[in-house]
């Protein structure tokens, strides 16, 4: 009886290692306003009935090479409408290939290098990093690991000032992912990734960031649905730009669109 018990009851090794990193202190609950995020499609309907969308009063581009990085759960798809703008106004935009954004941070920090090297050699210029959310994670991590391959970083609701802290809706889905990770979805999740617990290079340069000599700006708004603000923005006060936005309406948002535009024409003291 006492051996039937033991085989029935013991936990696996995943279940063990998922409580080992179930109380994290990087990964903070905040109660943001998730249920403003419904109102998103109305910002993409103002992008395209504004003058923003048109390049109307819009400083151009001089095919600056441009990655845009999508954030969690989101693909190259959400962020076509801003690369079809920009390329627009003058700069040459690329998508990440990211299909899906749920995998282990740090390898996607590495493949997007790959991608930025590439277009580094092809066109001879830095290139300007674009991310949302996850994705200005992944940037200002790839900025500190690549510094001379990047031009400067902007970050759209991107709470890169602590590794985790958003609404408990979002943090629950990426504990799902990491515990049922597939060849398609968080193929290489562990049950470390993205907690305080994991030693890669995106979790350190999130907890521990280095000084470098990459411009980095950050668009945030206090009204963003998933993830808390004030994590959103940089300890010096004139990279930071607020707009009245939600946070997948920031990909859409012609105000965003606006300060993008600004920060990318921006003169950068050498």
């Amino acid at each position: 009886m006492a051996e039937y018990a033991q085989q029935d009851f013991k936990p696996s090794l995943s279940d063990e290692l998922n409580d080992a990193f179930e109380h994290d202190p990087s990964v903070e609950l905040v109660n943001t306003p998730l249920w403003r995020e419904v109102i998103w499609p109305t910002e993409w309907l103002r992008l395209r009935t504004s003058p923003v969308y048109w390049g109307v009063d819009i400083p151009k581009g001089d095919k600056q090479p441009i990655m845009l990085i999508p954030g969690f759960m989101s693909s190259d798809i959400t962020m076509l409408e801003l690369q079809r703008w920009l390329n627009r106004i003058g700069y040459d935009a690329h998508l990440s290939r990211i299909v899906f954004n749920t995998d282990c941070p740090n390898q996607t920090a590495q493949e997007l290098i790959s991608r930025i090297k590439s277009i580094h050699s092809k066109t001879g210029k830095k290139v300007n990093l674009i991310g949302h959310s996850l994705g200005g994670m992944l940037s200002k991590s790839i900025a500190q690991t690549e510094p001379d391959l990047i031009d400067r970083v902007i970050t759209l609701g991107s709470p890169f000032a602590s590794l985790v802290k958003a609404h408990p809706s979002v943090v629950g889905i990426w504990d799902h992912l990491k515990n049922s990770s597939s060849g398609l979805v968080g193929r290489n999740l562990k049950p470390s990734c993205a907690t305080g617990y994991c030693t890669c290079g995106f979790v350190k340069s999130m907890l521990q960031p280095e000084q470098v000599d990459v411009p980095q700006f950050a668009v945030y708004s206090k009204k963003d649905g998933v993830a808390d603000w004030e994590s959103c923005i940089e300890d010096d006060p004139c990279a930071n730009t607020e707009v009245n936005s939600t946070h997948i309406g920031m990909i859409f948002h012609p105000e965003v669109y606006k300060v993008i535009a600004r920060r990318l024409a921006q003169k950068i003291a050498k």
